[in-house]
């Protein structure tokens, strides 16, 4: 005798709820990739991992995102080829490294533009934020979803002296990000920086190929940089953020209904991880204090001096246009 689904239901005594059933019907027809560089209980991985969860969920088992932290896909270089050709299917990444193939990703790497967390929210989630997701859409063959998260202030590690004014930076061998704004900041100030990769940063530490780096304290301690450092100068000198991204191929293969709750869970997870990460910098500060590195604070006012003087900002302002730059100053203020 036949059994139609509702009487089937019924016949259970309501112990199973359709919607019981339903979760346990499909079996994972998207196992999908997301690659970082960072350590496994970084902010970002713990929000890739909540949001993981939720959209396995919400589409009972048919979405399944799996979380390989730390580089374990190659380097954050590697990585971002991956995304754009397929490989991968979901990669998180700053600003500035995306400016290397979009521009206007990385006016968010300007030097001292962001002076408070309200400045760079109220830019990221308004205008300036719509203005950049709408150039990686069409030019980098990625889908960037709404929010950006956050990474965290930048400072700058040294071994062998603090930095607290440019002139402490004249011919100091500092390790930036393979990011031309980082680059040219650095330039800007008299220092000699050497681009690598993330990977390479703590060797390159340990050997003396280069006397410091500049991060954001979460990546300092989560990378043991104190181990073979002794000094953090506090000069907040750029605002650094982290964009979830998709492949363009993988989000088209998605049907409609599902890339509705992978974006929503992934963008409910960034605002979790905005919150998360600046209470964990907070906690870390003490953290690396603790670790033997002594914080110093920088002359903030000495530094900004120094980039108008060298023509920074003016440079900067051609290579985004007048139309991003003016776009920027309307959260930040006048930078020139």
């Amino acid at each position: 005798m036949k059994m139609n689904r509702r009487r089937a239901l019924a016949c259970l005594g309501g112990t199973i709820t359709a919607g019981t059933v339903l979760r346990h019907a499909h079996a994972a027809e998207f196992q999908l990739k997301w690659g970082t560089s960072h350590a496994p209980n970084f902010p970002s991985n713990l929000a890739i991992q909540r949001a993981a969860a939720a959209i396995k969920e919400e589409t009972a088992g048919r979405v399944q995102v799996q979380l390989f932290h730390s580089g374990q896909l190659g380097s954050d270089t590697d990585m971002f080829s991956q995304l754009r050709s397929g490989a991968l299917d979901f990669y998180i990444t700053t600003g500035p490294f995306l400016g290397a193939i979009v521009p206007v990703a990385g006016i968010t790497g300007v030097g001292f533009a962001f002076s408070d967390y309200g400045k760079v929210w109220d830019a990221l989630d308004g205008d300036l934020g719509k203005h950049i997701r709408s150039k990686l859409i069409a030019n980098a063959g990625v889908y960037p979803f709404d929010h950006i998260w956050d990474l965290g202030y930048r400072q700058i590690s040294s071994k062998s002296k603090p930095i607290v004014t440019p002139d402490d930076l004249s011919g100091f061998k500092i390790r930036v990000a393979v990011v031309p704004i980082i680059l040219s900041l650095f330039k800007a100030l008299g220092a000699s920086p050497t681009a690598l990769n993330f990977a390479e940063v703590y060797s390159a530490l340990q050997t003396g190929l280069v006397d410091g780096q500049e991060n954001p304290v979460g990546l300092i301690y989560n990378s043991r940089f104190y181990e073979v450092q002794k000094y953090i100068s506090v000069t907040n000198h750029l605002w650094d953020g982290l964009w979830p991204l998709a492949s363009t191929s993988t989000w088209q293969r998605l049907p409609a209904n599902l890339q509705e709750i992978v974006a929503k869970h992934v963008n409910e997870a960034g605002r979790w991880q905005r919150v998360e990460s600046n209470t964990a910098n907070e906690k870390l500060r003490k953290s690396l204090a603790d670790a033997g590195l002594q914080f110093v604070n920088a002359d903030i006012a000495a530094f900004q001096a120094k980039l108008k003087a060298r023509g920074y900002y003016a440079e900067w302002r051609k290579t985004f246009g007048d139309e991003s730059w003016s776009i920027l100053e309307r959260y930040t203020g006048s930078l020139a």
